[in-house]
């Protein structure tokens, strides 16, 4: 089955973007990509791990290292730098983005439009 991706309503009509997906088998997967990006990385987590990815963008406060989420998010130190996402558990696939499609996410993230993944 082919997964149905959802990117967030402020990315541009037609521009790249990160886009989330599931997989609705027993466990439930999420899947993260950026249509952009070169090497076609599809970074696979939980919904616990999307969860506390979207916690910490919708707070913009880490979460305490205990619960620190699986998912990874680097982003460069200056503005025209990519931002990178990867996962604790495989830390070899790395989802590449730049920082207006990293802030389109976000902004989806914090108007709710991924909560139903989690």
């Amino acid at each position: 089955m082919t997964p149905h991706w959802q990117k967030s309503s402020y990315c541009s009509e037609g521009a790249s973007c990160i886009h989330i997906a599931t997989t609705p088998t027993t466990p439930r997967t999420i899947h993260l990509t950026e249509s952009g990006d070169p090497t076609g990385a599809i970074l696979t987590t939980t919904p616990a791990a999307f969860h506390a990815l979207l916690a910490t963008l919708k707070t913009d406060t880490p979460p305490p290292k205990a619960t620190a989420p699986a998912i990874e998010v680097t982003l460069g130190q200056t503005p025209d730098t990519h931002v990178r996402l990867r996962s604790a558990t495989a830390p070899d696939t790395v989802v590449t983005t730049d920082r207006g499609k990293w802030h389109a996410f976000v902004l989806g993230v914090r108007a709710g439009e991924f909560d139903h993944f989690a």
